[in-house]
């Protein structure tokens, strides 16, 4: 008695994974490219000939060519060959919140109650290994940047900026102040830079090595610096003055081994709120309750 035939394993794998696997773009086909000139189509028929169906096997029995006529029809268009897509691209993570003082530090400078999506400034850092990573966002369509410096003042700083260019991204730039003057420094201690410009913010995230080789223009941020904020319009990708006379500084030096989340009211917000501001304003309500004499 004849044994079965045993049917090979995995003989119509390929097939079945053509028929799971969905349509992708196809670009022409350098084999195509005669075909206007008495070149063979698609199918293996020269186009313009009309030859019989006996000159071309329309079709057969066997698997391969079966594997093929179903891969034509699904996969091929009429110009050519299937061609990869390109990666998706991460979106820029929003910047969180609800971590200040907790997991990483904040500066926030504008309304009170805002965050870094409505804050006029807003800057964040946290340690990650032997980096620090700072989160940039300011109500500006140029450039936001933070510098350390030793004292309070502009003048032999050290600037990192985050500049949206005329082509719609937002870089990550070094920069080293001199006098009111800040001069791009091509050494540039930020990795991992990602940045973008949405609702005429621009907002970037990069980490930066805590050490560093001795350099006049980079810190070592493992000591402490005041903080200097600062933002304004940009130039073809240049950074120019920035958007206020005395942008604002932190009121000690900072140390990023301690996080804590600090608030600094806008000029707008500061005028009602100091002392003197509010006496005057008890004056002269009392005044205008007793009445005058």
């Amino acid at each position: 008695m004849a044994r079965p035939r045993r049917q090979r394993p995995g003989a119509w794998a390929p097939l079945l994974l053509l028929l799971l696997a969905g349509p992708v773009a196809c670009a022409a086909s350098p084999a195509d490219d005669g075909a206007g000139a008495g070149g063979r189509g698609p199918r293996g028929r020269a186009q313009g000939d009309s030859g019989s169906d006996e000159a071309v096997p329309r079709h057969d029995s066997s698997y391969g060519t079966f594997a093929g006529e179903f891969y034509d029809l699904r996969y091929l268009s009429e110009e050519g060959y299937p061609c990869p897509t390109a990666p998706p691209v991460d979106p820029f993570a929003k910047i969180k919140v609800d971590d200040c003082g907790k997991t990483k530090g904040c500066f926030r400078y504008g309304k009170p109650g805002c965050n870094a999506e409505t804050c006029d400034y807003f800057l964040s850092y946290r340690m990650i290994g032997a980096d620090v990573e700072f989160e940039l966002s300011a109500d500006t369509d140029g450039w936001v940047a933070v510098g350390f410096s030793s004292d309070k003042k502009m003048g032999g700083d050290d600037v990192m900026a985050c500049v949206h260019d005329d082509n719609g991204r937002v870089r990550v730039q070094h920069f080293y102040n001199v006098g009111q003057w800040a001069k791009e420094i091509q050494r540039n201690p930020a990795r991992d830079e990602e940045g973008v410009f949405e609702n005429n913010r621009v907002t970037c995230r990069f980490k930066r090595p805590v050490n560093v080789p001795r350099d006049e223009t980079i810190v070592d941020l493992h000591l402490s610096w005041y903080y200097l904020f600062a933002w304004g319009p940009a130039i073809q990708g240049s950074i120019t003055r920035h958007d206020i006379d005395s942008p604002p500084t932190s009121e000690r030096v900072v140390s990023i081994y301690k996080y804590e989340d600090i608030f600094m009211p806008s000029a707008a917000y500061q005028t009602f709120s100091s002392p003197f501001c509010l006496l005057l304003i008890v004056a002269l309500t009392f005044y205008l309750l007793m009445g005058t004499p």
